[in-house]
């Protein structure tokens, strides 16, 4: 069988599949099931373009990885086939442990495990499979393999994973302020002492590729109305596994189930394969096929987030500086009580506050570094004569505050 497909990307245009390994990575079903996990969770609920996948993005940033090792070959560094393949295959397998909607279920169903984590136990489970093949793969995944500049294509603060992600976001959103000279950083990059560097004469693609990160997080990622979708699935999850944890039987796939009546965290997360096995299953059709159904549950506060979510009902959510005063929440809360009819400790599900962050660059992670004429590294942020770049590295945080339309 011949296994050098070729895929039509909307972004990209044709991207080849390089080898037979990597065509049957692709056709696992740990990689197939990304197709049925939306890249940008309730993005869709501003953006309507919004809808495509992990196994998009995932497929982009394997394409982006092919033309980085091809550029940086041309510019006389030796990378084998082997050593490519491998990086192929991590950023392929980059993003596997996340989750439907990962956000909302990292902070209800499964609390405390990052989905880097899990992307590295199923890569070790892919590696069993085809009989050690991923070693390689999994080491620069790690940052263990010799050739450290692989693994910063793969995790950094230019990493391929960002630029097809800003690439692709700001294409289905039709977010023009995401769009980033992908083909032109890529060709500037470079290795200098086994790190990947960029040449002096891309530092404007580099302003613009974190000026463009800036933007997105702020006008799509982080948007109210985004916040909104995201919190109330959080709620209604964290509802659904109270219930589930009081003896209450709940409509939900087996896999779901397997999550709601159980307390599953970091510490017990890995030693049982079972749970493996259930997350791998769970999709977000999963989620949304019980919220469907639990808009008819008894149990009031459930079907009212459920409605508030398939409505598109969703919460006012107010952004500032400052945090908002206690007397405030309160005087919410108890409007929230005398509105829908329920408890004091029921209003908690209705009415919170919260904090987001935003950092655009962060310096003490993997530098970008731009090799200059004269052969000296200088950090984008000193190399740069964008007064506002070092801004750009401070973290930037907003307190938010949810609470019911009509109150």
């Amino acid at each position: 069988m011949n296994k050098k497909k070729i895929i039509n990307d909307p972004v990209y245009g044709f991207i080849s599949i390089p080898s037979a390994l990597v065509y049957d990575v692709i056709s696992h079903p740990y990689f197939q099931r990304l197709r049925y996990i939306k890249q940008l969770g309730m993005t869709h609920l501003v953006y309507p373009g919004a809808l495509h996948t992990r196994f998009h993005h995932a497929l982009g940033a394997m394409h982006l990885m092919g033309l980085a090792v091809e550029i940086l070959r041309s510019k006389g560094h030796h990378i084998t086939e082997g050593e490519e393949e491998a990086a192929i295959l991590a950023i392929l397998l980059h993003d596997i442990g996340h989750g439907p909607f990962s956000h909302a279920l990292e902070h209800s169903l499964v609390t405390g495990i990052r989905h880097e984590d899990i992307s590295s136990k199923l890569m070790h489970e892919l590696n069993d499979h085809f009989e050690g093949k991923l070693t390689h793969a999994i080491q620069v995944f790690n940052g263990t393999y010799p050739k450290k500049f692989l693994h910063q294509l793969i995790s950094g603060q230019l990493d391929l994973d960002r630029m097809d992600y800003l690439n692709r976001d700001s294409f289905f959103t039709g977010v023009s302020e995401g769009v980033i000279s992908f083909d032109r950083i890529i060709k500037m990059f470079n290795v200098f002492d086994d790190d990947l560097v960029i040449e002096e004469k891309g530092i404007y693609s580099i302003e613009k590729f974190l000026i463009a990160r800036r933007l997105m997080y702020w006008q799509v990622y982080l948007h109210k109305t985004v916040i909104a979708g995201e919190m109330i699935l959080v709620k209604l999850l964290e509802r659904a596994k109270y219930l589930a944890a009081k003896g209450e039987e709940l409509f939900a796939a087996p896999s779901l189930n397997h999550f709601l009546k159980n307390n599953i965290n970091e510490k017990n997360f890995f030693s049982q394969q079972e749970n493996l096995a259930h997350f791998t299953n769970l999709d977000d059709q999963d989620i949304y096929a019980a919220v469907k159904v639990w808009v008819q549950h008894p149990d009031k506060i459930l079907a009212t987030l459920c409605k508030m979510l398939t409505s598109r009902n969703l919460y006012r959510v107010e952004m500032g500086n400052q945090k908002t005063d206690d007397d405030r929440i309160a005087f919410l809360k108890d409007a929230v009580v005398d509105l829908l009819d329920i408890t004091a400790e029921e209003a908690k599900y209705f009415v919170f506050a919260d904090s987001i962050q935003n950092r655009a660059y962060n310096a003490g992670v993997g530098n970008i570094k731009i090799l200059m004429k004269n052969n000296d590294i200088v950090d984008i942020a000193k190399a740069s004569d964008l007064s506002n770049l070092e801004s750009l590295q401070k973290t930037v945080e907003k307190y938010i505050l949810c609470y019911p339309r009509g109150i």
